[in-house]
């Protein structure tokens, strides 16, 4: 039985596929997110075994294929690849950058270049040529980086909220929907785990209102930002290459994109709310020459 995982900050998604079928084993799995850059190798193992279909499955695993967020250094790869083998005794263990999950999920067997970007709980983009991943800019995580992601415009509603530069009507809303006391957030910001996690809680409300031009605004300006600092590293591959994206947010944001790509001149390629659902095609097609 092979695992195929993919790991936010916020939530992991499992699929067990039979390698001699490429047929999913049984439905899919969930726990909280691997992000080994900000989790300790205890959490890790605590997060796992917690789900008891998996636990129970674990010596019938001959590899795991982590596709995770934070995996993007040497040092939260290895301990996270300690964690799996320790539970996982059975299996062979290969851990990459969630970059990777988006890539096989839109790109597909197809393996055709293209610039893939990311847009969830945080953010990203790279060039694949078909054969290897190029990032020409290494992230500083959430706190300075992650444009355009659900933690970014989490961080900006909160912000216009409490600067009352959100329309009246919103903030009444707003405030119905979520607990905005400032010591509430500031816990969960600098006292909890996973702060990034929970900006990007706040990520919903825009989506829910996206036909208000205060929102239409905000999703666009982080968009643009996005594109300047991100997608045109690659200014001589977007004139002959598709830019795909993966995540929720560029999901339930997909005509805003469409716009902002027609303002830079790139084409805009497919897109895949869940990178899991991507991962299982590519590794069911794949799974009979493990």
């Amino acid at each position: 039985m092979i695992f195929v995982i993919d790991s936010g900050s916020t939530k992991s998604d499992w699929i067990a596929i039979d390698p001699l079928t490429g047929k999913q084993v049984f439905e899919k799995q969930r726990t909280k997110g691997l992000n080994p850059a900000i989790i300790s190798n205890t959490d890790a193992f605590e997060i796992i075994k917690s789900n008891s279909v998996i636990f129970e499955n674990r010596l019938s695993v001959s590899h795991i294929y982590f596709y995770g967020a934070g995996c993007g250094t040497v040092k939260p790869v290895k301990m996270l690849k300690a964690v799996l083998q320790s539970i996982f005794e059975n299996a062979e263990v290969d851990v990459k950058e969630d970059t990777y999950a988006a890539i096989y999920a839109t790109v597909g067997i197809s393996h055709s270049p293209a610039i893939v970007c990311i847009l969830g709980t945080g953010s990203n983009c790279s060039y694949y040529d078909g054969k290897s991943v190029d990032q020409r800019i290494n992230s500083l995580g959430y706190s300075i980086m992650d444009d355009a992601s659900g933690n970014y415009y989490g961080r900006q509603l909160l912000r216009d909220y409490y600067f009352n530069q959100m329309p009246h009507n919103l903030m009444l809303v707003f405030k119905t929907r979520y607990d905005v006391n400032d010591d509430v957030i500031k816990s969960n910001l600098y006292k909890k785990a996973n702060p990034n996690a929970y900006l990007a809680t706040f990520a919903e409300f825009m989506i829910l209102n996206k036909e208000s031009d205060y929102i239409q605004n905000l999703i666009k300006k982080g968009l643009r930002i996005f594109v300047k600092n991100m997608i045109l590293q690659y200014k001589e591959e977007i004139k002959t290459v598709p830019v795909h994206f993966a995540g929720s947010i560029a999901y339930f944001t997909q005509e805003e994109i469409k716009e902002v790509a027609q303002e830079f001149g790139f084409t805009v390629g497919n897109f895949e709310r869940r990178p899991i659902d991507g991962l299982l095609h590519y590794h069911t097609m794949i799974a009979k020459n493990v």
